[in-house]
């Protein structure tokens, strides 16, 4: 597997969002949350046109937690993700009111 870019789109107090990309384009998003307890929860969304296999996971967690999450691993509890596959139907944003 070609080396995943890693590209963070969004971050505050307690949040992250980044995006991976393999060969410019964009292959999964992952937020993370930073739990009060010092544990990091996360949600992995694997893009469904990257061909993803599940045996893929692993390298990509570890990947996301070498570069971006010394603090906390897996194998200390410390840190859990859910993976899931997925498409981008589309953005959606709120609209101003018109009147």
């Amino acid at each position: 597997m070609t080396k995943l870019h890693w590209k963070r789109t969004l971050r505050t107090a307690s949040s992250e969002r980044f995006l991976a990309l393999r060969d410019g384009q964009d292959v999964a998003a992952v937020d993370l949350h930073h739990l009060g307890n010092g544990t990091v929860a996360g949600t992995v969304v694997l893009m469904e046109s990257a061909g993803w296999k599940e045996a893929d996971v692993p390298a990509l967690l570890q990947s996301l937690d070498e570069d971006f999450l010394p603090d906390v691993d897996l194998a200390h509890g410390t840190l859990n993700y859910t993976v899931v596959i997925g498409r981008v139907l589309g953005n959606y944003e709120a609209e101003q009111d018109g009147g």
